[in-house]
């Protein structure tokens, strides 16, 4: 079974890929992660280029990481349902509510679907805000980038975990897990090498966390 051949899912939740941002520097830097991600070196791969905008490689691969957990998450729509999964777990210790701090301040319980429905969208919403993510190489990028782009990768890992805790016997089903262990091993890489998740968010996952680190 193909990666895209689930049938019917919610469209709402499974987006189609977004783009880097234009200009031939967003070009250059897209081809340094496929080339250094060719190679099977993870850890070269995360590594920011010589001479490149710290910023600029954070938004790029913000972009990446938003595609491949949207595609993951794609894969198990129809199994992620409000009866299936009517809490956003990771396990038996670990809840996540929804607030964005705009329309929702307070934090909501809601299902898993409803949840990275949400997710997705915020993140969605800060990838197309050109004040936040610029499409222009060499546009200023705002002083809060890095607090933003650092809550993007917190709530993607959130997705992470409930797949891990929730479907990875389907994920197991699908034979998808090298694939989600691969994606999930860059997650990883890229996010210790620029500190963008606090070690408390990775708890439910940590000791995975801690053998990836130690490889």
């Amino acid at each position: 079974m193909s990666l895209f051949g689930l049938g019917s899912r919610n469209q709402k939740t499974f987006r189609p890929k977004k783009s880097a941002p234009s200009g031939s520097k967003g070009a250059q830097l897209k081809k340094h992660i496929d080339a250094t991600l060719g190679s099977g070196n993870l850890r070269e791969a995360v590594r920011l280029p010589p001479g490149e905008d710290l910023n600029e490689w954070l938004a790029i691969n913000a972009v990446d990481f938003f595609n491949q957990v949207n595609i993951l998450y794609g894969t198990l729509t129809e199994f992620c349902t409000p009866s299936t999964c009517p809490t956003m777990t990771a396990g038996a210790k670990y809840e996540y509510r929804w607030a964005d701090g705009v329309t929702i301040k307070k934090p909501i319980e809601v299902s898993a679907p409803k949840y990275v429905e949400y997710l997705m969208e915020w993140i969605e919403t800060q990838l197309d805000n050109e004040s936040i993510f610029p499409q222009k190489l060499g546009a200023p990028f705002p002083p809060n980038f890095q607090d933003v782009v650092k809550t993007v990768f917190k709530r993607l890992f959130r997705v992470y975990a409930h797949i891990y805790h929730s479907h990875f016997q389907m994920i197991m089903s699908l034979k998808e897990e090298a694939h989600l262990n691969t994606c999930f091993k860059h997650f990883v890489l890229f996010t210790w090498e620029f500190r963008l998740i606090d070690q408390g968010e990775l708890a439910p996952l940590y000791e995975l966390v801690e053998s990836i680190l130690k490889r």
